[in-house]
Formats: C-alpha cells, structure tokens, sequence
C-alpha cells in the first residue's frame, strides 16, 4: 500500500518553492532561506506492528522511536537538531507508560546532541502509537538523496543484515557519525537506510535513480542472528533470504563511484565495516550473479506497509 500511496501523493502534491525535496525519500528537505536548508523527516510505531507493549521493555520502545528518526537523518547525511514526539497512551498507567518512554528516548538523543523541542500527549481506550519528528542539518555539499545512483557505481554496504528480530531491532545505533564522515571524505552519490529490507531498500535506490543492481549475493554480510533465526524457524528461510528480507537492520546502503569505493573499501574508516555488494548497472531491476558468470532475477523483498 505505502508504494502505491507515495506515487499517488507526490501525483497530487502542489509544487512548493521553498521544498526542494518532498515526500518519497527518506527525509524531506526544506529550505527555510536562501542556501539555508534543514531535513525533516518523520516515522511512527504502532502497537501490533512495531512492537508488543506486554512483550518488551517500555524503555525499549522510546528509544527506537527516535533511533527510527536518527536513521532516516543519517541516510540523507544530515546533522540532528530537535525532534518532536507525540503519543497516544493506552490510559491505564499512563503517566507511567510515558515516563518509561522517554527514560529511553533521552539517553540517545543526548548522545546525538537532539534537543526534544516538544510534541503533543493524549490517552485513549487503545494501544500505544508513537510518532516522532526530527528535524537535521544539511551538511557538505547537500543532502544524500535515493536518486543519485549511477551505472558503475559500486553498492557498498555498513555492518550485517538478518534477524533483527531477535533484539537487534531495538538497540541499533543510527549510522549518523558514519554518513557525515563519509559524505565529507569520499564521493557519495546515493544512499538509503535499511528499514523494510536490504533488497528492497536497494530497489528503491535503483527506481529512484532510474538504473539497475547486480548483486554478489555471496559477498553480503549476514549477522550471526540471522543463521540462528534460520536454524531455530527449520525448513523455509535460510540466512542469506533473512539477510535479503528480514530489514529493520537500519544500516545504509550507498552507491559510490568505483575510485572512490576502491579508496574506502581499503581505508576502512568506520568502526563498522564497510563491504561491497555488487554494482549498479543500466539495465532496470535486481539481479544475482552466480558464480559461474551467469545471473538471475533477484526479486525486491521486505515488509511493505
């Protein structure tokens, strides 16, 4: 539904002066003077789909509601300012439930220098629902943005992918430091964050930019979580297809030129390894090269609102 809604909104949407990036990436960029430019960009958890309250610490909660956010500002390189949180509290406890939330939501915002500038609070006969605004900086030479991707530009990847499920999910660190220091020392073209999943997400780089991936499926780094979710689930999906669809890794993706991938791929600057996974090609679509030269159509997978 979400696909098809964002192709029918950003049909409709008047054209602004002043937003120069609207609905569809992973932020939207805002210029509020000339060449003074901020990134804003907003997610919402709901009990049922993003968590169960019963299940999981409250504090747990709060901090991936905002780490959400972070992300999203860390795929466009930009530099967190404020955020804004709303909540809809379920009313028993309510007043508990909240200060649960923000106990975990404080810590991370103080680690990325994120003023909490406001929001609005209300009870109701329901689940939680938490929705986070966060506004960033833009930095370098302007935002990271989906559509940046070129024919021959390498696809490199952070960290590991699958089985977030397992815990992941709720204490990833948003790749905000990592984005700005590459943005800022190599030639970055494109980037997305890991949200729905890997292969996914990369489909979305590649209709955005208008070109195609060849991926080495054997080169993707799968985390150990997803070859226990594999071993624990038995027969159906294997670590690689956790690894392609699990998502909620929140790590980045990124479309490089093939000089510069070749200089960051040795530098190593993160604390978390940088890996590359293929290359974007002319031809549309995903496709997996097998080792005997050959390929095959790799088909986007994930969760889909």
């Amino acid at each position: 539904m979400e696909i098809e809604f964002l192709k029918w909104l950003r049909a409709r949407l008047p054209s602004c002066p002043n937003l120069p990036l609207g609905p569809g990436d992973d932020a939207a960029v805002l210029e509020l003077t000339r060449g003074s430019r901020c990134v804003v960009t907003s997610d919402m958890l709901n009990e049922g789909v993003d968590f169960v309250s019963g299940q999981c610490d409250w504090r747990l909660i709060g901090r991936k509601a905002l780490a959400v956010n972070l992300s999203d500002l860390a795929a466009m390189a930009a530099r967190p300012l404020a955020a804004i949180v709303s909540l809809a509290l379920p009313r028993e406890d309510a007043l508990a439930a909240a200060q649960q939330l923000y106990e975990g939501l404080i810590p991370l915002a103080e680690e990325f220098d994120v003023a909490i500038a406001g929001g609005d609070t209300n009870t109701w006969d329901k689940g939680l629902a938490i929705s986070v605004t966060a506004i960033g900086e833009v930095t370098g030479s302007g935002p990271l943005l989906r559509s940046g991707a070129r024919a021959g530009d390498a696809i490199l990847v952070t960290g590991e992918f699958g089985g977030s499920i397992l815990g992941r999910h709720f204490r990833f660190t948003p790749r905000v430091r990592e984005a700005m220091l590459l943005h800022a020392n190599y030639q970055v073209n494109a980037a997305i964050d890991v949200s729905d999943g890997l292969s996914l997400d990369l489909s979305h780089i590649t209709e955005e930019s208008g070109c195609g991936a060849m991926v080495q499926t054997e080169a993707i780094p799968i985390a150990d979580d997803a070859f226990r979710l594999a071993k624990e689930a038995g027969p159906g999906k294997t670590a690689l297809e956790h690894a392609l669809s699990d998502g909620e890794d929140f790590e980045l993706i990124l479309a490089v030129p093939s000089e510069d991938s070749q200089r960051l791929l040795a530098d190593q600057p993160l604390d978390t390894p940088i890996t590359r996974i293929g290359t974007f090609i002319e031809e549309p679509g995903l496709w997996a090269a097998s080792a005997e030269g050959g390929r095959q159509i790799l088909r986007p997978r994930g969760y889909e609102h």
